[in-house]
């Protein structure tokens, strides 16, 4: 299996090249090549599997086993799940009216991001020992990346991480989650800024490629190819849980409402269904609409500034994972995807030509929900299931009742629900409801905390040098 760019420019690699570039040299970013097409005799027979091992199924197709074996393959993706919460890893709660909320957060951070960074981390792992390699993997979060990724990787020998994350727009517990990890391979930056901010100086670094590759860097942002890989499997047992019969043909469709900020687990949603997995998607944003708005009128542009929501880790202005979609629906035109992106780059807006607007709005219904809308929800859900919503799981189901309040007949619908509440005690409150707070985010408050401050009016280009530079010097063989 290769991949190539986005932006058709740049040599295709395999899966370990993808997995160590994040972006492709020509500011792509990296698609299979070619996509297997799954007939519907595999769709049965995958429908009766658990959930690691649909991942597992996946893996295989886009990995090769001349690349991991399959043997291998098993035991790392059962690693990556081992100390998941939840038996199924992933849970889907009926409730009533017809809501199916498909649980993606019972890994060690209660967010969907430990599921696809567990595995990344162990793939990272497999290579990285079988190289005898090292890397720095450098992280910009607006809430839950880092935590996941600081997880995942903790306390191994053959990687750094360094998180920048944007103080006082995390909440507490997601701060938390990062900054009493004190394990010496962490690194944590408290950013006077908002997340796009923190992402320039990530850029800058990276844009110097003689000095990524010196310094063996990596981002494990939502760009990250194997990322999209893993959170393909969230699609297809999504529906083979909600679809009523496999019996028939053609098979069922199944509606996946999908809560997103940068895109990621759209674009897996869409690339599922380009394989043949039978659903449709609806993209559901907060007030930060890039996605929306370029669903409903091709309006690809950045609004003036980000607003903060309750559904925080949505608040983001770039959604990078379109430039997959837009590659997979545009027929794989590398050109036409290359002028579109360059131009947004260029003027920060740009409209998308007729018939890729047409495909998009084809292929993706879309919403765009307010902070009173998720608090309504948030309360209507728990009226009804005594069933505590996070308030990006808030904005799917806001759309889900929507439709029920039209009273027409519509197809299964399954809600992905990103993160537990757990970790919104303050949107639980805005929603007039009462938190319910685990022991272990109880215990952050009293463990010891490390990160430095990255202050307004600091060059925080440098400092993340410096610290690169620092990481790389005590890599260095000792004489």
């Amino acid at each position: 299996m290769w991949y190539i760019s986005t932006r058709g420019m740049a040599p295709r690699v395999d899966f370990e090249g993808a997995l160590f570039s994040g972006y492709a040299p020509d500011g792509g970013l990296f698609m299979p090549e070619e996509l297997p097409q799954l007939g519907i005799e595999t769709l049965r027979h995958w429908s009766t599997l658990s959930y690691p091992s649909l991942v597992k199924e996946l893996c295989t197709l886009f990995i090769g086993p001349e690349l991991i074996p399959r043997h291998v393959l098993n035991v790392l993706i059962d690693q990556a799940f081992c100390r998941f919460r939840h038996k199924e890893v992933v849970h889907l709660s009926r409730l009533r009216n017809g809501l199916n909320v498909l649980e993606l957060w019972h890994g060690a951070t209660y967010a969907f991001k430990d599921l696809s960074l567990c595995c990344t981390a162990q793939f990272l792992q497999y290579f990285l020992e079988k190289e005898k390699k090292h890397v720095t993997v450098v992280v910009g979060t607006s809430g839950d990346t880092g935590s996941a990724a600081i997880e995942s990787v903790q306390g191994t020998k053959n990687m750094d991480i360094i998180v920048l994350l944007p103080q006082g727009h995390c909440t507490k517990i997601q701060e938390l989650q990062m900054t009493t990890v004190v394990r010496e391979n962490v690194h944590v930056f408290g950013v006077e800024g908002n997340s796009d901010e923190l992402d320039e100086p990530i850029k800058a670094v990276f844009a110097d490629v003689a000095f990524v590759k010196k310094h063996n860097l990596m981002s494990l942002n939502s760009i990250n190819w194997s990322r999209v890989l893993v959170q393909m499997a969230h699609h297809f047992f999504a529906y083979f849980q909600c679809a009523p019969s496999l019996d028939t043909y053609p098979l069922p469709p199944v509606e996946v409402v999908v809560p997103t900020g940068a895109a990621g687990n759209l674009a897996a949603g869409c690339i599922a269904r380009k394989m043949g997995l039978p659903i449709r998607l609806v993209v559901a944003v907060n007030r930060n609409d890039i996605i929306h708005r370029t669903v409903q009128w091709g309006d690809f542009s950045l609004s003036k500034a980000i607003e903060p929501t309750l559904a925080s880790a949505m608040d983001i202005q770039v959604p990078y994972n379109m430039e997959r979609i837009f590659w997979l629906l545009s027929g794989s035109d590398s050109q036409g995807t290359r002028a579109l992106m360059e131009q947004f780059e260029r003027t920060q807006s740009t409209s998308l030509p007729k018939e890729l607007h047409s495909k998009l709005s084809g292929a993706v219904t879309s919403e765009s929900v307010s902070d009173e809308a998720i608090t309504q929800t948030m309360g209507r859900c728990w009226e009804e299931n005594q069933y505590l919503l996070c308030p990006h799981s808030a904005v799917a189901v806001s759309y889900h009742y929507q439709q029920t309040n039209k009273q027409q007949p519509s197809l299964p619908r399954c809600c992905l629900a990103p993160a537990s509440a757990a970790k919104f005690p303050e949107a639980v409150l805005a929603a007039g409801l009462a938190p319910e707070t685990p022991a272990d985010i109880l215990a952050l408050e009293f463990k010891e905390t490390r990160c430095t401050p990255m202050r307004k009016g600091d060059d925080w280009t440098l400092m993340l040098r410096n610290t690169i530079e620092g990481l790389s010097w005590q890599q260095r063989p000792q004489s």
